[in-house]
């Protein structure tokens, strides 16, 4: 509903005499994914300028005295600030599901977001390990994490995987699709930036020692392009380093996988496209997908390999290689004189150590 108010709050006893209704059903627009019928939707809603609404409620209810009821929620990014923003890089992680709780790849992954430059990163929770959770609740008082509850199990029967041939379920992914997008609306003009990409990866450049010069130089190239992509390439948790540098005695009880022993990357397969994740200009991003920008403003830029790629640690996929036949890749021990005492003060900080 719209209030005309000059004091900026929304006042429930203003339902019973509404000025205007925001939403139209018939502006729905539906969205699909992987075979997936679910409510992935964008409403859209046409506003008077002299309209000073705060918050909004979704309704098809024709008595409107029955509003008052619904869960209303507040409007965002009201404030058009193009130049100076809170933060510059932001990472959206989704979703946590299954009581996950690789606890050691996390705070790795943090540690090392942090020096590349990250200064805010948000996960939507819907269920995590005991161990995980202590370590978000450490993140989350630092500053440094939005922790997004995401009961959607509660309502939905999501789908522990993207295909629905194999996976069933109501809706892709735990909701994948609804938080990406919502992540992206929800930091428009508080970030600069923003990383969409799984957990258990980390989005690496590897001619710039930090995210921020790698943009400068990316953006400097591509002026008109508002989504960077890029490739992502696996690194085995089933191959270590035979030296066994950084198998450390006070990581080995907790949780998780050390990424610091993986450093066999995986080669590229002919005629196998290597799926991408993103960095966006948020404020240029109208609708994304899991793997490119649906629709935007800018362009889209695939970056080269050499120049930034995903380091992502996880099962193989082409588990029959050897080590000679995987190439060595140590751009993580770049990091180790200060990620490991700052994962060490997290752990012990959260209790693990």
């Amino acid at each position: 509903m719209c209030d005309h108010g000059s004091s900026g709050q929304w006042r429930p006893e203003l339902i019973n005499n509404p000025v205007k209704v925001l939403f139209h059903l018939g502006s729905l627009k539906s969205v699909r994914h992987h075979g997936h019928h679910g409510p992935k939707t964008y409403v859209l809603c046409q506003t008077e300028s002299t309209c000073n609404a705060t918050h909004v409620t979704l309704s098809v209810l024709e008595n409107l005295a029955e509003v008052k009821n619904k869960t209303f929620l507040r409007i965002e990014n009201r404030e058009r600030k193009e130049e100076n923003f809170p933060v510059n890089f932001t990472v959206c992680i989704s979703n946590l599901f299954g009581d996950y709780n690789n606890v050691l790849q996390v705070v790795q992954t943090m540690e090392v977001y942090k020096l590349l430059g990250v200064e805010k990163v948000v996960i939507y929770n819907t269920s995590c390990g005991p161990d995980l959770e202590k370590v978000l609740l450490h993140y989350r008082d630092e500053g440094f994490l939005d922790v997004v509850s995401w009961p959607i199990s509660n309502f939905l029967n999501p789908s522990k995987g993207w295909n629905f041939a194999e996976h069933g379920g109501d809706l892709h992914y735990f909701g994948q699709l609804s938080t990406l997008n919502e992540c992206i609306h929800r930091n428009r003009y508080r970030s600069r930036y923003v990383l969409l990409n799984d957990i258990d990866e980390i989005i690496m450049p590897y001619q710039h020692a930090n995210l921020e010069l790698l943009m400068e130089d990316l953006q400097k190239q591509h002026p008109s392009a508002s989504t960077f992509l890029i490739e992502n390439h696996i690194f085995p948790k089933t191959q270590f380093d035979d030296s066994h540098r950084f198998s450390l005695a006070q990581w080995r009880k907790v949780p998780g996988i050390n990424i610091l022993e993986h450093i066999y990357r995986e080669p590229d397969r002919p005629h196998v496209f290597n799926p991408t994740k993103m960095i966006v200009n948020p404020r240029q991003v109208v609708q994304a997908s899991v793997h490119s920008v649906l629709k935007s403003y800018g362009e889209s830029f695939l970056v080269p390999p050499d120049v930034c790629r995903i380091v992502h640690v996880r099962t193989p996929l082409q588990g029959k290689l050897t080590k000679k036949q995987l190439f060595v890749d140590t751009k993580l021990w770049e990091y180790e004189e200060k990620l490991i005492p700052n994962v060490n003060r997290v752990l012990l900080k959260s209790g693990l150590l």
